[in-house]
């Protein structure tokens, strides 16, 4: 008989998961009804339940309050509930008639879901709702400081899917997760795909364990409130964002940066929200606590009241205080407060421009948030634009609580706990995770051409080209000597020039560049420009030269020089000068 914990725990993985594809193998078959009707039963169960499990979440892990993990609780068992009912995710997605192509959904089979210790049952709401919702199963690997509340929201949601006509076991949840049996987890040759919420190790690992995966990077959120903002009303936003169950969530804000020339009203303003100022001495103390030698955050600070931070760094603040502030002078380890806190210790960053300000909120998602969620406020619409432009991150919000922004309680973004950060990142998505990342979509695609008019434009390119039937295949022999003469005649120092070519026969007129400014032969929508014809005094002229090769930037140097470009019906144009003109 197995002792060994790590061993009884891949066991228990082994075994949940054969369960849950089984049980999957039958889901598979139901209609988007059927899968409705199980979502909106669990839904409901979450909600009748949301009060209770926001406070098991607190009495087991001790991070949070249940106030604000019960708002969390219903963001996915209500709104994201709500914004599901609608979305197809069974069977035919969409036909397309114009193209001919039908698309289908295909569920991924068994979700390996990795949840956190910080948001653990409205992440296990969340990702049992839109896992169910794509057709699929779902085996939960809890973390260990929150394996009972997470296991319990998993049975509740378990019997409501089940009392709706689910097949037994769709749900699991695994009792005793130890690393080996989350590894075990991700690795398992049923897994279909992870979602993967968490440190940086875990989402790693389910990067690296040769199965998809949607992981999310860590959270330094930047907020600028610029001068065109109205102050007050940006800090209250601010203090209620950062005080969201005392900063567990991932895109609540960690360092307000302004100008200089709103010191003293962001001030005033925080104070009046009941935000407590940290002096120096005690802002050294705070960066010392919060941060590990190793620059992790210390866990026994992690989603803890500003009470007992304070007390922790050795001092104390009014017991009704909100939130702490410490100014800080830069960013990077040698100012910890610039770093993700994950508590109500908010850092503020005065700079002495717009652009500084730009400068600040840059360098502070490179310090660890990269990609995720940055905030602005403001009136201004041209300076928000340009923020976004240069933000890397994949959420800017405007006007909003960033926790309440990011998950889509205050803006349309999609309801979800786990948001992409895409590449820069290192992560598949920039997108909030929904039911729709959980399936894969199958095209039905009739035929609407036959392979040879796929290749008419190309064929066209071709001098003498073929005639339709006698040939499909360009001379790509004549292509590439026209193309080293265009580049031969562009190397030295004659770009857009006509190569030496033997010039067209007498009888033969060149085709002429449209009146509207084409590189072209004039059609019927077009008024062609013919060149002057000369005096009958005068000499005639001799027609222009066709060129051999036309590009992009021939086009541009003939627009910027208000001159033709002449063709003729062996020129080869590029599809991108063809646009341009």
């Amino acid at each position: 008989m197995l002792e060994d914990k790590d061993l009884l725990s891949i066991q228990e993985v082994r075994s949940k998961v054969d369960r849950a594809y089984a049980a999957w193998l039958k889901y598979r078959d139901f209609s988007q009804q059927q899968v409705d009707a199980v979502v909106e039963s669990m839904a409901a169960a979450a909600r009748a339940n949301a009060g209770r499990l926001a406070e098991m979440a607190v009495e087991e892990t001790g991070y949070g309050n249940a106030k604000d993990k019960y708002v969390k609780n219903l963001l996915a068992a209500d709104w994201l509930a709500r914004r599901m009912r609608s979305m197809k995710t069974v069977g035919v997605l969409r036909e397309l008639p114009d193209e001919k192509i039908v698309e289908m959904a295909v569920p991924v089979g068994v979700v390996a879901a990795i949840l956190p210790t910080t948001n653990p049952t409205s992440t296990a709401i969340y990702k049992i709702l839109i896992s169910l919702k794509a057709g699929n199963a779902i085996v939960l690997s809890p973390h260990p400081r929150a394996h009972q509340c997470t296991c319990y929201t998993a049975a509740i949601l378990h019997q409501a899917a089940v009392e709706a006509g689910a097949p037994p076991d769709i749900i699991q949840c695994v009792d005793n997760a130890t690393i080996d049996a989350t590894n075990a987890l991700m690795r398992h040759e049923r897994t279909g795909v992870i979602l993967s919420t968490g440190g940086a190790g875990i989402v790693k690992a389910a990067y690296s364990s040769g199965k998809p995966a949607f992981g999310v990077g860590p959270g330094n959120v930047p907020v600028l409130v610029d001068a065109s903002a109205d102050v007050e009303d940006a800090v209250a936003k601010i203090v209620v964002g950062k005080s969201f169950d005392y900063g567990t969530v991932c895109s609540s804000e960690q360092t307000v940066v302004a100008e200089e020339g709103l010191r003293t009203r962001i001030m005033a303003a925080l104070k009046s929200n009941k935000a407590y100022m940290a002096n120096d001495a005690q802002k050294e103390t705070l960066g010392k606590l919060l941060m590990m030698p190793n620059w992790t955050v210390n866990p026994q600070c992690v989603g803890q009241s500003p009470t007992k931070i304070a007390k922790m760094a050795g001092f104390e603040v009014p017991p009704d205080t909100s939130i702490i502030c410490a100014e800080i002078g830069g960013v990077g380890k040698q100012h910890p407060l610039s770093a993700e806190k994950l508590s109500p210790v908010l850092a503020l960053y005065f700079v002495k421009d717009f652009n500084a300000a730009l400068d600040a909120c840059f360098a502070l998602l490179k310090f660890g948030g990269m990609g995720h969620t940055t905030v602005i406020y403001g009136k201004d619409d041209a300076r928000i634009r340009q923020f976004a432009a240069r933000m890397p991150a994949m959420r800017v919000l405007v006007n909003t609580p960033a926790p309440q922004g990011s998950t889509g309680i205050t803006t349309n973004v999609f309801p979800s706990m786990t948001l992409g950060c895409g590449a820069m990142a290192g992560n598949i998505t920039s997108d909030n995770i929904g039911p729709l990342h959980l399936i894969n979509v199958k095209r039905l695609a009739y035929v609407v051409r036959k392979p040879q008019e796929a290749f008419e434009m190309l064929l066209e390119y071709n001098a003498g080209a073929p005639a339709p039937g006698q040939a499909d295949v360009m001379d790509r022999s004549a292509v590439a000597a026209a193309v080293e003469r265009y580049l031969s005649a562009r190397s030295a120092g004659r770009p857009g020039a006509a190569v030496q070519a033997a010039p067209p026969p007498p009888s033969a007129e060149p085709a002429v560049a449209c009146g509207c400014g084409s590189n072209a032969a004039a059609g019927p929508s077009c008024s062609p420009r013919l060149p002057p014809r000369p005096a009958s005094a005068a000499k005639p002229e001799p027609p222009p030269r066709p060129v051999d090769f036309v590009c992009e930037a021939d086009v541009r140097a003939a627009i910027d020089e208000k001159r033709k470009i002449y063709i003729g019906p062996g020129t080869i144009i590029t599809p991108s000068a063809r646009d341009l003109a």
